[in-house]
Order: C-alpha cells, then structure tokens, then sequence
C-alpha cells in the first residue's frame, strides 16, 4: 500500500486540522488576520491602509476593536476595483503591490458572471495554502468507510493545461493548470492525466487522449467541474464500447466536485456508473481554497479558517447590494463568531495573495456556527428579483433536480433570463436535454416547482412576473456556446443567470445554431 493509504487508514491528521478542531473559529480567525496584516505591512497597499495602525489595535482590551478599525481604514473591494487600483501594478512587473514580492502567476477566471476574463494573483504563499488545504481533504477521506484498494489507485485530475501562458513578467492560465504544474513530488505517483497530456490546450484533443488511456490507469478517485467530467466519461464508454465507467475503472469510489452546484447532475451521473460512488463536494476557487466536506453523509463544508484567508460575511438581503449584485460600500460585515445559522451571507476575503476584503460573488449559507460550516447557495449576481420574486440559485437547481427525477430525463445544464413582457415581466428559461420532451409540459412543472419553492416567486407570478417561457436545446448548444467564447474546459461553467449583453448574444447564438 503506498504511503497515502497507510496514512490514510491510520486516521493521520495534519497540525493544522487539529488546531482547527481544538480553537474556536473567532480565535483562529483573529489570528489568521493579524498574520496577513504583518506581512503584507510594508506593501503599498498596506501602507496605503495603515496596517501598522490596525495591528497596534491588537493591543486593545475590546476583542472587537481591531476588527472595527480594519472596517474602518480599508474599504470593500469587488474585482474591477482591485484590479485597477492594484493588481493591474503587479500584472506589471511592481514589486510589493499588496503582498510581498513579485507576482508570478494570475489565474484567468471569468467566474460566471462576466464575459471577460479576470486576472486573479496567484502568490507563492497561496500556492503552498492551496496544497496544504488539498492535503487536509486527502487526509479527511479517513473518515469514509473505504475499501483499501483505492488507496492504491490513482488520481483524475481535469483541468485547464498545465501549459501556461507566458507574458514576460508573469505567467497566466487556470488556477487547475498553475497548481497542477508544480505538484508535490510525492502526489506525482498518483496524479493523471500525467505532465504530457496536461500540457494539452486543445480541450477535445485533451478528452480524446485521456480516454484512449483511460483502462491503463486504476483510476479511484476524480476531481473536476462536473459537466466535464460527465462528458470525459460519456466519451470513455464510446470509445471502448461499454455500458459504464465501472467497466473501464473498477475500483472508480469517490467524485470530488466543486464550483457548481451538483444536484443537477446526479441523474446524469448515475446513468454512467455501475455502482454507487462517494460525492464530495470542495469549494476551491481562484481566489483560494475555501471549504471543503469534511466527513460523510452531509452536503456541508467545513470552511479552512487557518490557511491564509481570513473572512467577513455580508448579510445577504436587498438593502445591502445593488441592482447588479455589487455590495454597497455601508453594507455591514461580520465575522465567523457573529453569524446566523440558517441565514445567506455573500463572502468577502483577505488572503495571502494580495486580497484585501474582497468580494467573491459567492453567496453561502451557515450550516453551523460552531463547526463554521456552509453550503453554497448562488452568487450575487445570479439571482432573479425583476419584481421581488427573489429567485436563487439554490432555486433553481432544486427546481431542476424535482423536474429531471419526475420526467425521468437528464438535464445538464439550464440558463434563464428575466425580461421585460409588456408593462411587467417574464422569465425565459433554456433547458438543455437531450431528452425529447414537450417544452409546454417542463413550462408547467417547472413553474409548479418554483412556486413550491419559493414564496415570494409564487407570490409574484399572480402580480408582476406574468410570464414563463421555456426553450428546450441540445446540451451542444451550450457547450458550444462556451467554446466561441474562448471558454472550454477547466473551470469553466455556464451562466446559471443570463443578463443583460449576455442575453442578446445568447439568442443570437441560438439563432446561428438553428439556421
């Protein structure tokens, strides 16, 4: 058994799990703040904030004051206004910008929201939290009741190409592609694709590849965004001719997904297995390695306080974001100890790569206070509310898993738009099956389901949201759609909200698909 396994079955924890396990979230948290405000001191931005300043409040007999004087001297900061002000000098070559030293790597990462891409600082110390924080998880499957022959498998990793983009004063590419480029030496034993195949730009090339070798490889666990991982494996079953993944990677037991939500999924995947896996999910983002599921039958993930990211919460309601999702600058923030359980909050982060209370776009729910676990719920942009129907995510892909398990069909992926319909409103879904399915029958369910869903929604199709229209595409549509976009692969995912542009361009799209 390689020694994976056998740290594995002999439940080994690292220090950092056990001083998580052993401190209160507000202690570690307090402290984890103090360690990035005395790095980053003597950069410009801390300079510029007066780190030292917070730091001496330290001192002060109010638990809360250094807290309230960081509030104070450093306002909140959403990705343009970071980039601009700061990033854009490190992108440049400066020294010292927000985090000591020079930059080297920025992960491309258009989240889903905007259809650029944003340049996201990826420092050395982020780089070494991100694997400490892997390793943690690794070491948590401890905890699952396991058969050992995984332990001796290997380990699919999908992501972008570990072939990265030079522009002379750093390097940029997927935050998968930065971080598999430079693996530990001991995880090289376990890793595929393998450094020649995760070179490959070319994402079709890439899959092609991957599943001529796929039965050469005893394959137990896999990591990637979820539609790419189905459509790898869909491509797996072709080329050998078989009816599931289990036939070509028998000793296949754990999925480690993040980035979307997966219930819409599950259907899917189920369908190509021959046997019930493990799902975990993790929440790791270009911005760093926020949570992940730490043990077995729960949907929650236990948030990394002591890694280099230190976090604020923003209650998520309307009096504090605008019409476009952006956190208003008076919105109040709280840390970990002062959260609600049960209540949405959006996500601000103070890392070691240069971030300095920064909005995510993320939207989480607090599971438990103590244990400061959360569940994803959506994004701050990806949200309805034309007329007060306040429809998440979360919404939806309820929604959509309720439809995909009556109807029996497999949806994969699924966008809708809020429009204008005369002198009120109306939202357009688009529905991606392969399945053939009468649109006017998904309409109704859909419709039902939400209004089940959703007070508010069902409050509003009587009033103001007047309309529901549904166009069922091809699941190519969409992936295709992404491909014209420069967006193929990796991290990349479909917008579960279309606004604005990105609806004109949509439907133009569909228009040139169709014709």
């Amino acid at each position: 058994m390689p020694i994976l396994g056998t740290l594995l079955k002999k439940g080994i924890r690292i220090r950092e799990s056990l001083e998580q396990e052993y401190s209160n979230p507000y202690d570690l948290q307090k402290q984890e703040l103090k360690k990035l405000l005395i790095t980053a001191s003597q950069t410009q931005f801390g300079k510029y904030y007066d780190f030292d300043k917070v730091l001496k409040s330290y001192r002060e007999l109010d638990p809360k004051a250094f807290f309230n004087l960081y509030k104070e001297l450093v306002p909140i900061h959403n990705y343009n206004k970071m980039y601009k002000d700061w990033w854009q000098k490190a992108q440049g070559g400066k020294n010292d910008v927000c985090w000591p030293g020079k930059i080297r790597y920025f992960a491309l990462s258009s989240g889903t929201s905007e259809a650029s891409s944003k340049y996201i600082p990826i420092t050395r110390d982020m780089k070494r939290a991100i694997q400490k924080t892997s390793i943690r998880q690794i070491l948590s499957l401890s905890k699952y009741d396991l058969p050992s022959e995984i332990f001796q498998g290997g380990i699919l990793m999908l992501g972008g190409s570990t072939h990265l983009n030079n522009r002379g004063s750093y390097f940029e590419g997927d935050l998968s592609g930065i971080q598999a480029a430079q693996l530990p030496f001991w995880f090289q034993h376990f890793y595929k694709p393998g450094k020649k195949i995760a070179q490959t730009r070319d994402w079709d090339e890439k899959l092609t590849e991957i599943a001529k070798k796929a039965k050469e490889w005893n394959i137990s666990i896999i990591v990637g965004v979820p539609a790419w991982i189905q459509i790898l494996m869909e491509k797996i079953l072709e080329h050998y001719q078989v009816d599931n993944i289990h036939e070509v990677w028998p000793n296949l037991t754990v999925y480690v997904h993040g980035g979307v939500s997966f219930d819409p999924y599950r259907k899917g995947f189920k369908r190509l297995l021959g046997r019930e896996i493990h799902y975990i999910e993790t929440y790791l983002a270009s911005e760093g390695f926020i949570a992940f599921q730490a043990k077995p039958d729960t949907r929650s993930m236990k948030m990394v306080l002591n890694n280099g990211t230190f976090y604020e919460f923003v209650p998520f309601e309307e009096q504090n974001f605008d019409d476009n999702g952006e956190v208003l600058a008076d919105a109040p923030t709280y840390m970990i100890d002062e959260v609600e359980e049960g209540r949405e909050y959006a996500l601000l982060l103070s890392s070691c790569a240069g971030a300095w209370r920064y909005m995510i776009g993320d939207v989480v729910k607090i599971v438990s206070k103590e244990e400061a676990e959360i569940v994803i719920t959506g994004r701050t942009k990806h949200f309805l509310s034309l007329c007060g129907e306040h429809m998440s995510v979360d919404n939806m892909n309820k929604a959509i898993e309720m439809l995909s398990d009556e109807l029996n069909i497999t949806i994969r992926e699924f966008t809708v738009a809020g429009i204008p319909h005369g002198t009120l409103f109306a939202h357009h879904w688009y529905i991606g099956t392969d399945a053939d399915v009468d649109p006017n029958v998904i309409r109704e369910k859909l419709d039902g389901y939400l209004k089940e869903l959703n007070d508010d929604y069902k409050v509003e199709r009587i009033a103001a949201l007047k309309e529901v229209l549904v166009d069922v595409l091809p699941v190519s549509t969409f992936y295709k759609w992404m491909e014209s976009k420069g967006k193929v692969g990796g991290q990349h995912k479909f917008p579960r909200v279309i606004k604005s542009h990105q609806y004109d361009d949509w439907k133009e799209f569909i228009k040139t698909i169709d014709s």
